[in-house]
């Protein structure tokens, strides 16, 4: 029997700063805004532009770090699913569509530094997913030299952070 997928993968930039909120257990939800645009060409040869923003939930300690070091305009790799819901507001149901975060690796840089974000205290080199240990995680080989031996130094990218072909988010 085949099971569904419920799967959403966004490159986008913030469009506002991370809203951390705790709840009464002391657990940390974020909510990002992310802007994904796409262009395309219109009948006439001319380049249109289109964005759709995106509302992301952010749990647990992947929500404290996106909350710390993303910022506004920063470029961010989302990987989660899909989750529907509606609540009744002075007699109107409303519907929401959120994507739900179960992993996280911000790109680029901040303001005008040139590397990568500072980065620590996620659960796999280089990106953050959702702690709790709802499932294993899973690790990249070590890069192999033409000896077939690892090398001795990563390979590095931007302010001393290493990278791998493996951390390529497509």
């Amino acid at each position: 029997m085949a099971r569904g997928v419920n799967k959403v993968i966004l490159i986008g930039n913030l469009g506002g700063d991370p809203e951390v909120r705790y709840t009464q257990s002391g657990a940390a939800m974020t909510t990002l805004s992310i802007a994904t645009t796409s262009s395309r060409k219109d009948r006439d040869g001319n380049w249109q532009e289109k964005t759709e923003w995106h509302r992301v939930k952010v749990f647990g300690k992947t929500a404290e770090t996106a909350g710390k070091y993303l910022t506004k305009g920063g470029q961010v790799y989302i990987e989660g699913h899909l989750e529907y819901g509606s609540y009744e507001k002075e007699g109107v149901k409303h519907f929401t569509s959120d994507i739900i975060c179960d992993e996280m690796q911000m790109l680029g840089g901040r303001g005008g530094e040139g590397g990568g974000y500072a980065r620590g205290g996620g659960s796999q080199e280089g990106g953050y997913s959702r702690g709790g240990g709802e499932r294993p995680q899973r690790s990249a080989p070590a890069p192999r030299g033409e000896s077939g031996a690892a090398p001795s130094k990563p390979a590095e990218f931007g302010n001393d952070v290493p990278f791998a072909d493996d951390d390529i988010p497509f």
